[in-house]
């Protein structure tokens, strides 16, 4: 057969190709089809090589989710180079230890964020110059002593066509980190095959399953994992991309979809109670909606049921991680019963459930268990580390607790590192939050531990009513009498107007615990 290299790059060709007038829209204004966007980040390349790159060097990406950081992503990638995505909402320290371990020779900036730029080049002397996108581009000023272009002037200046995909399929990609909260981030470095092969596992009938039909509102960052797999899922079936920079308040979203006809949008269970609440002050629906894909954290089933009844729209529940780049499980886009737990996992990963020694339980299914998995896109080794994180038999640890039913749909039931000890005995947090999730009225939902002298920790229940709803904190916790063990029980009820939440878009329970575990 053919030698077939597979790169990302790939993607855009057939969408230049075949799709080449499907629109990528841009929510602040723009609009380009594919072949045009083809053209001018090939272009975009060129002017890379110009300034100096090679295949395997770091370009980073500080910027939301536009046509311009959609030409980086190609640009850089489709030349052989390492698009590093970078979390606006991290501090300057964090970007700082990334931007340097990566060793980033550039940095594309974003609009409304030369500020942080400035700040960031300080720290970081092996950038050598910087690229401002979108609106950013109308405020040309030069970022510190560094090289600095327009994103139009630079194509115009020095872009010029080069080839495309001349080097391993085994070549990097993309780089993300997975954090950068608490202690020191750790770099996932995706692959050309890996990034190809999770966008043909995630287009699976019963995964993500996009098609040319289809109009995706992409509410995932850019800057998270590939974005979810988006910005190559969409090219290679040649669906129209919507993108709302970065706005992703519930009237831009409400407008966008409107606007533009969107079938499926996809993004954190937060940017969709912000459109419903949006929807329920000013009236009105988003007849075109057909599916709402949510990712990033559990979401609780009052909410999944209100998602559906007020935007009569099937809730697609998942679960990922940076990496897995990052397409773990999906529940499936049609059915006629609502999603249970996180969903199934499409052929191209494995999991299997351990205990906390790593030893496979020897019964799968309705037992809870440390999940770990294996796969083509999944790590094999953290960025510059010398040890691989893989078990003996190349399975990696996620460090979340979950259940597998009869049916292989995945639940996750909490994280290892949340567990709350209680008197020598674990008492799971996630188990109680899936309760309590499901009670009408509750919106957000944490519980952490909080230093006790007789047991050691006792859990805290957290609670962020929906809007206009009164919860009293005696129904919250007669809803776990008689589903988890008395002692489970927290001591303490806690609601807030706002759910902290962290860069990544999910539950800060590093702030909860700052904040009350120790009040």
């Amino acid at each position: 057969m053919q030698s077939y290299a597979l790169t990302v790059d790939k993607f855009l060709d057939h969408a230049a190709k075949w799709w080449g007038d499907r629109e990528i829209v841009t929510g602040g204004g723009g609009r380009i089809g594919y072949a045009a966007l083809r053209t001018r980040s090939n272009r975009l390349s060129g002017a890379l090589e110009k300034l100096g790159l090679r295949v395997g060097d770091r370009v980073g990406t500080l910027a939301w989710n536009t046509q311009h950081h959609l030409e980086m992503y190609y640009g850089a990638m489709g030349a052989g180079f390492v698009c590093h995505t970078l979390n606006p909402r991290l501090t300057v320290a964090h970007l700082a230890v990334m931007v340097n371990e990566a060793e980033d020779r550039i940095l594309a900036v974003g609009a409304g964020l030369a500020d942080m730029a400035l700040e960031l080049v300080f720290h970081c002397p092996g950038i050598e110059a910087v690229v401002l996108l979108d609106s950013a581009q109308a405020e040309l000023r030069a970022i510190s002593d560094r090289r600095t272009f327009a994103f139009e002037d630079l194509l115009v200046r020095l872009g010029e066509e080069t080839k495309w995909g001349d080097f391993d399929e085994e070549a990097p990609a993309g780089l993300c980190y997975t954090s950068g909260t608490t202690g020191a981030p750790k770099g996932v470095l995706y692959t050309h095959r890996s990034n190809y092969l999770h966008t043909l596992r995630a287009l699976q009938a019963d995964a993500i399953a996009l098609t040319s039909a289809d109009s995706i509102l992409v509410a995932v960052p850019m800057f998270h994992a590939n974005g979810w797999g988006f910005p190559f899922a969409a090219p290679a079936v040649g669906a129209k991309l919507v993108l709302p920079g970065r706005q992703a308040d519930g009237a831009n979203m409400a407008r966008l979809i409107r606007e533009e006809n969107v079938t499926i949008a996809a993004g954190v269970q937060t940017v969709w109670q912000s459109l419903m609440d949006y929807l329920d002050a000013t009236g009105g629906d988003v007849p075109t909606l057909e599916r709402v894909l949510i990712g990033g954290s559990s979401c609780p089933d009052a909410l999944i049921e209100r998602m559906e009844q007020r935007l009569q729209a099937r809730v697609q529940t998942s679960w990922g991680m940076t990496e897995l780049s990052p397409l773990g499980t999906a529940a499936p886009p049609r059915g006629p019963e609502r999603a249970v737990g996180a969903g199934r996992m499409p052929v191209g990963l494995d999991m299997k459930l351990t205990d906390a020694a790593g030893n496979a339980l020897p019964q799968q299914r309705n037992v809870t268990g440390h999940l770990k998995v294996k796969g083509a896109s999944v790590v094999d080794r953290y960025f510059k580390a010398e040890k691989k994180a893989l078990d003996s038999e190349g399975y990696f640890d996620t460090g979340d607790l979950a259940m597998i039913d009869d049916d292989g749909n995945l639940t996750i039931t909490g994280r290892s590192k949340d567990l709350i000890k209680s008197g020598g005995e674990w008492i799971n947090p996630g188990e109680i939050e899936g309760i309590i999730g499901r009670l009408p009225g509750v919106g957000l939902v944490a519980v952490i531990g909080k230093s006790d002298a007789k047991w050691g920790e006792r859990p805290i229940l957290i609670v962020e009513p929906q809007k206009s709803h009164t919860i009293d904190d005696k129904t919250l916790l007669e809803a776990l009498r008689g589903n988890v063990a008395d002692w489970w029980i927290p001591d303490q009820v806690i609601q807030v107007a706002h759910m902290p939440l962290a860069p990544t878009g999910k539950i800060d329970k590093n702030r909860l615990r700052a904040e009350y575990a120790t009040a």
